[in-house]
């Protein structure tokens, strides 16, 4: 009898951890935000960037990459990306995709201009730089350094 107990006990204590840690999880993933401004930005090229990723205003977390499609006029990759409600940017911002470390992981890091209108749900941010892959800057110095 002593022995269920305690296989009952220690069961709940696990269940309850568990829950815990999924719970602690899925909020510090901030998965899917649903409030705030929907933006988009039109890219050449969103190579590594995925759904989920960072958005970064001057080194801080303000949102989340929610999606991203080709537009069937211009070819352009179009990202979507929700900011934080509490969060206003000028309609003259810009967006570049850059590396998050040495490992290959990518963000959307954004720049405010200087516009006093702001951007509203559904604007989209055409001044944009593509992603830097670092394998095409690798090749171009490795055939320069041959050519010579």
């Amino acid at each position: 009898m002593r022995q269920n107990t305690l296989e009952t006990l220690l069961g709940a204590i696990i269940i309850v951890g568990a829950l815990l840690f999924a719970i602690t999880v899925y909020n510090s993933a901030n998965i899917t935000p649903s409030e705030g401004i929907e933006l988009k930005a039109e890219f050449g090229d969103v190579s590594g960037l995925t759904k989920g990723d960072d958005v970064f205003v001057s080194g801080i977390k303000i949102g989340q990459v929610t999606s991203y499609e080709i537009d069937k006029k211009s070819y352009m990759a179009r990202l979507s990306f929700r900011i934080n409600p509490d969060i206003e940017l000028p309609s003259d911002s810009s967006a570049r995709i850059v590396a998050s470390s040495l490992l290959g992981g990518y963000v959307l890091e954004i720049s405010p201009g200087s516009n006093e209108e702001m951007m509203q749900d559904g604007d989209i941010i055409y001044d944009t730089t593509d992603p830097v892959s670092l394998t095409d800057l690798l090749g171009k110095f490795v055939f320069q350094s041959a050519n010579k």
